[in-house]
């Protein structure tokens, strides 16, 4: 089932496509972790770097498919586009809706501190 993404979510998303790292990284807890190609990154100065890396590297941007609660947690569906072998690709962002407010953390999951990853 489909539903309205979050407001922290939509925002992230909204910053990820004007590659704008400070708007992206507002959502985020400053105990969020990231888990993205295999690594993870802990903290707002660890993901920024990241988010910094990838959008030089790739160029990306991020178009939400769908959008669903399942169990209380935001599970956001997005096809990515860049410069990257396979691209596009479909990626499964998990969020935690627990949380208030929600904060980001990643690969992609979307929740705050110690929440678990995608």
């Amino acid at each position: 089932m489909s539903m309205e993404l979050p407001k922290p979510i939509a925002a992230y998303f909204a910053a990820t496509n004007t590659h704008d790292i400070d708007a992206m990284l507002v959502p985020f807890a400053e105990t969020a972790t990231v888990k993205d190609e295999g690594q993870q990154r802990d903290g707002l100065a660890a993901i920024r770097e990241w988010m910094d890396g990838t959008v030089r590297k790739y160029g990306f941007t991020v178009v939400v498919i769908g959008a669903a609660d399942e169990g209380g947690r935001t599970v956001v569906t997005a096809r990515v586009s860049g410069s990257f072998p396979g691209s596009p690709v479909q990626l499964r962002y998990d969020g935690c809706a627990d949380l208030a407010p929600p904060k980001l953390v990643g690969d992609h999951c979307l929740c705050r501190g110690e929440g678990r990853a995608a």
